[in-house]
């Protein structure tokens, strides 16, 4: 997985790039004249951890194409994440109609991928943490920034129900917020058809 890293591991992984391209190996020893020994080690853990290169030996690295670390950047993560979460979580509003919807409905793109997700307000601190660990934006109740990120809505309790592997708010829940707004027409009659009459 490819993560956004601090500005001292951009300038490493700039200078080893600069330096070997992404086929010329190169080892540790490139940071001698540069840093102490706890600090170099801290830099390669760092851009190893995140994708920015890999090791093909005992002692080389490689670096990884900036192409395919910029895709990495913008790449959908957050599906994948979820499953690790130690949290009770649902999926609510328009991720809830992209779930319930078989993904009739996609409301993501590289430019823009909001999830939305009800969480218990006392698990908050662990959810910032979690999101933080995992370098995915948040924000609470609102908010947007570029790619993918999530929207954290506390609750007090929470209900859910586990659809194609994801804990997602019921789907007479779904089925009433897709019916209330004109765009999600389409995902309306979609899932209309596909449960019939839906009663809970």
């Amino acid at each position: 997985m490819i993560n956004e890293i601090p500005q001292y591991g951009l300038r490493a992984y700039a200078l080893f790039f600069l330096k070997h391209g992404s086929s010329e190996r190169f080892t540790q020893n490139e940071l001698d004249w540069i840093m102490g020994n706890s600090m170099k080690k801290k830099v390669f853990s760092l851009l190893l951890r995140n994708g920015w290169i890999k090791k093909q030996s005992y002692n080389y690295y490689l670096c990884l194409n900036p192409q395919e670390i910029f895709k990495g950047l913008l790449g959908f993560k957050v599906p994948e994440i979820m499953k690790k979460a130690e949290r009770d979580y649902a999926f609510t509003n328009l991720s809830a109609i992209e779930i319930w919807s078989d993904y009739s409905y996609v409301q993501r793109g590289i430019e823009k991928s909001p999830y939305y997700i009800n969480i218990l307000k006392k698990d908050l601190k662990y959810w910032k943490g979690f999101f933080n660990k995992n370098s995915i934006p948040y924000y609470i109740n609102e908010g947007s920034t570029i790619g993918e990120y999530t929207i954290l809505i506390p609750v007090k309790k929470i209900k859910f129900v586990n659809k194609d592997g994801f804990k997602v708010i019921s789907l007479k829940e779904t089925f009433n917020i897709a019916r209330k707004n004109k765009m999600h027409l389409y995902t309306y009659n979609y899932m209309r058809k596909k449960y019939g009459k839906i009663t809970n």
